[in-house]
């Protein structure tokens, strides 16, 4: 039977300490790689090709969501499991858009992660009573919901959110993207005006109401 190769990204020592003694514990599953942060994920995830990854949604530098993206465009075959203390409807629903194919909350009972792990395997997507649940009256609501305003940005606009609401610079931000400094303003000049905020405070706020940094 083919060894199944789990990739587990979190930023906090302790999450990755119990991820790695379940799948430690399970016979036929290797754990090939750990990171601590969406950019290191992306970047172990090219290298390592993992068959699952279980990981966070609100990590410096890349937050899970593009994360999320990335993988799943370098390694279309990959499964990714959310896991998250966010029992939000939309990070829910954008963690789908993304490629996730499923979504477990931190909080849930340990034995889950077994039984996603295992669906996300087959074939099969794996939700949380509560998440499916949320994502479900959020399929049923009538009328379409707006945008949220996260929406409206690109996956390189998010990326600067997080790293200007880190506190990077915006060289630092050029840097870190591999960007000019003239493209690293203009961006952030068209997210200003997108998202219709007036200073650095107001972006930072945002990026920690849209879960995209932790406070």
């Amino acid at each position: 039977m083919k060894t199944l190769r789990i990739l587990i990204v979190d930023d906090h020592g302790m999450i990755r300490q119990g991820l790695r003694a379940v799948i430690q514990a399970r016979s036929g599953w290797e754990l090939c790689g750990e990171a601590e942060n969406g950019r290191q994920a992306v970047e172990l995830a090219r290298r390592l090709r993992p068959d699952i990854v279980i990981l966070d949604l609100t990590m410096p530098g890349l937050n899970g969501l593009d994360a999320t993206r990335k993988i799943r465009e370098a390694l279309p075959r990959a499964q990714i499991l959310i896991q998250t203390m966010h029992d939000s409807e939309a990070l829910a629903r954008e963690a789908l858009a993304a490629g996730a194919r499923g979504y477990l909350l931190k909080n849930d009972a340990p034995e889950l992660l077994p039984l996603a792990i295992e669906a996300l395997a087959a074939g099969r997507t794996f939700f949380t009573p509560i998440v499916s649940e949320i994502v479900m009256s959020g399929l049923g609501a009538a009328g379409r919901k707006p945008d949220a305003p996260r929406s409206r940005l690109t996956p390189r606009e998010r990326e600067l959110v997080c790293l200007l609401a880190e506190g990077k610079s915006n060289k630092e931000a050029a840097d870190t993207l591999g960007i000019t400094l003239n493209t690293v303003e203009t961006h952030r000049k068209n997210v200003m005006s997108k998202l219709r905020l007036r200073s650095t405070s107001d972006l930072v706020r945002y990026a920690i109401r849209e879960a995209l940094i932790q406070p």
